[in-house]
């Protein structure tokens, strides 16, 4: 009895063993893909957060920029608008003074016919900058056609533009984004890099629509992250997020700038 009651001992416990480390396999397993998955969820927090906080950043920076255009069509209103029609009211006021000679009723008049074309004018220029009416009546292409003409008309800078796309007419509203980057890009070019030529260029590579746009200006240290921080350059990032696109730049010191976005 005794010679067959060993083995028996031994099969108990090398089964119980054996059992045991099973179960702390199994529990070893368990705890690795908990731990795992819940790094794995944690990075993914991790990054709709970081997601969540660009698309915040660049929504304030949309409500800046809008900001800063309200304050400054408010201040041209203020400033070529307002100014001129307070002069007016002041010299129409002046034509129910008696005695008023011919002459002087002449001038008056001059007076206010000449404020009121000018105010008028103004009052195109502004309305201009809000939306271009070649662009609600032509599109994008003819919108920066003109312009490209407008900046050649100051005589300081030379523009080359090339389009390749045949622009959907009811995309409207992503082309005037498109619209205020390249006007953007070149008031900087103008301002900032003291360029005197720039190019511009619509194609379609691979079903993807792009635009290359470079100028000869002075550039700047593209490694430097600040360099890309400025109000202007927010304005772009945001108008390239509503547009599901990207974009590139790419600058040095003294070698202009060399911009490609997707749309």
């Amino acid at each position: 009895m005794s010679i067959h009651s060993v083995p028996e001992k031994e099969i108990v416990v090398i089964i119980l063993y054996t059992s045991l480390f099973l179960v702390v396999m199994a529990v070893v397993l368990v705890a690795f893909f908990y731990f795992s998955r819940k790094k794995i969820i944690e990075k993914e927090l991790e990054k709709k957060d970081l997601i969540l906080q660009y698309q915040k950043e660049q929504l304030y920076a949309i409500i800046i920029t809008q900001e800063e255009e309200r304050k400054r069509i408010a201040q041209d209103l203020h400033d070529d608008i307002s100014s001129k029609l307070n002069i007016v009211s002041l010299n129409s006021h002046l034509l129910n003074a008696p005695n008023l000679t011919e002459s002087e009723t002449a001038e008056i008049t001059d007076n206010i016919i000449s404020l009121t074309t000018k105010a008028l004018e103004n009052s195109r220029k502004i309305a201009h900058n809000l939306l271009p009416p070649v662009f609600e009546k032509f599109g994008l292409n003819a919108a920066v056609e003109e312009i490209c003409e407008e900046f050649e008309s100051s005589k300081a800078v030379k523009v080359y533009y090339k389009n390749e796309i045949d622009f959907n007419d009811n995309e409207t509203d992503r082309h005037l984004h498109i619209f205020r980057i390249l006007q953007e890009l070149m008031n900087n070019s103008l301002r900032h890099g003291k360029a005197t030529e720039i190019w511009i260029a619509f194609k379609n590579n691979n079903e993807i629509n792009t635009c290359n746009y470079e100028d000869n200006g002075i550039g700047f240290d593209a490694k430097c992250i600040d360099n890309q921080k400025g109000l202007g350059m927010k304005n772009i990032e945001s108008r390239i997020l509503f547009l599901d696109g990207t974009i590139k730049i790419n600058s040095e010191i003294n070698h202009g700038i060399d911009v490609m976005f997707t749309f």
